[in-house]
């Protein structure tokens, strides 16, 4: 009796998580505009890159430094087959999965040479093969012009659903549709099926077995897990999250360019992992959202208040981000050193 009233908790709750989300472009654009729905469809982009570095760092206990550099292919992958660059502008359901393919070839790519190496060794290798990526992309214009270099890619298709443009305005049953909402219903699809997807793949055998590495590899190698390719499918999977992330940001954006892709970007979503809790799928996704809106929300709110206080700015939205950013990560560190909402393993650990 208790289990089935549970459940229908559980399902009402499910439901009201639902309805809210399906309203909630509508009621951002309405009381704030829709910058804000642009802000939330970021978040959503953030999340998919914190799950795919979720996979490598919280399941598998591989520190990646170099984590944007697969967001970057699978940008520069969309971005070269749906903009004038080459001339070729072919559909979504060809571009992304291509994308999502080559940043999972590129992640064996780095993971088959660092298959020995842990901690701070791996994050420096990591770290020198993002950068590698971001230099390429800006020097890929000479002889041949293939990334257009630190000009970037512009004029990029968006993404085409039957005929119809996400990037453009509409109405459908009397509701009107801008173009951020219209991603932000994509990106929301997009974002559910690979939580989902992890979901699955932390109670799966896999799931098990990069947990046992993570804890300690000799014994998972000890007890019969093929350590080499369990490592190396941690790199392949989220890698493919961060290029299918990147294949939709240059749909989004409609330009891309190497400055888009540096070591900050990468620094940014591995605190979001680590803020929100590694390993635990609702922690990243919850230091995703926060490490995304609160620097909207200083930008927002209290740099015009400086504004309006003192007759100019004393501190940018940049430098107070970063100083809050830091702050942020200071006292998480101190204060819940599992992170905001740690995995069960991980708070146990901590608590010895």
């Amino acid at each position: 009796m208790e289990t089935a009233r549970r459940r229908r908790l559980a399902w009402a709750g499910l439901a009201l998580v639902a309805a809210a989300l399906a309203v909630l472009p509508f009621a951002l654009a309405s009381a704030f505009g829709l910058a804000w729905v642009r802000v939330v469809n970021l978040a959503l982009l953030y999340v998919m890159l914190a799950l795919g570095l979720n996979i490598v760092v919280g399941f598998a206990g591989l520190l990646d430094l170099g984590y944007i550099a697969f967001y970057a292919v699978g940008a520069y992958c969309y971005a070269l087959l749906s903009s004038p660059q080459f001339g070729v502008h072919l559909p979504f359901w060809i571009t992304l999965p291509t994308g999502f393919l080559l940043a999972a070839f590129f992640g064996v790519l780095l993971g088959a040479p660092t298959l020995k190496l842990r901690g701070d060794y791996l994050a420096i290798v990591t770290l020198g093969f993002g950068e590698i990526i971001r230099i390429f992309l800006n020097n890929l214009n000479a002889p041949v012009n293939i990334t257009n270099g630190p000009q970037g890619v512009n004029l990029i298709d968006p993404l085409r659903l039957g005929g119809f443009s996400l990037a453009s305005r509409g109405s459908f049953l009397g509701f009107d549709f801008g173009g951020p909402q219209k991603y932000y219903y994509a990106l929301l699809a997009i974002t559910l099926g690979i939580v989902a997807l992890n979901l699955r793949l932390q109670d799966s055998r896999i799931g098990r077995a990069w947990e046992a590495i993570r804890e300690d590899e000799t014994a998972a190698k000890a007890m019969g897990i093929n350590t080499r390719n369990i490592k190396l499918l941690a790199f392949a999977m989220g890698a493919s999250f961060g290029g299918l992330a990147g294949g939709l940001f240059a749909s989004i954006q409609g330009f891309i360019s190497p400055e888009s892709f540096g070591l900050l970007e990468s620094v940014t979503v591995l605190a979001m992992v680590v803020l929100g809790g590694m390993g635990n799928i609702p922690g990243v996704i919850l230091g995703a959202v926060l490490l995304t809106a609160v620097p909207e929300v200083i930008r927002y709110t209290v740099v015009p208040a400086q504004q309006a206080m003192f007759g100019r700015v004393l501190v940018d939205a940049e430098a107070l981000r970063m100083l809050l950013f830091g702050l942020a990560l200071i006292l998480v560190m101190v204060l819940r050193p599992a992170g905001l909402w740690p995995a069960t393993v991980r708070k146990r650990e901590f608590a010895r």
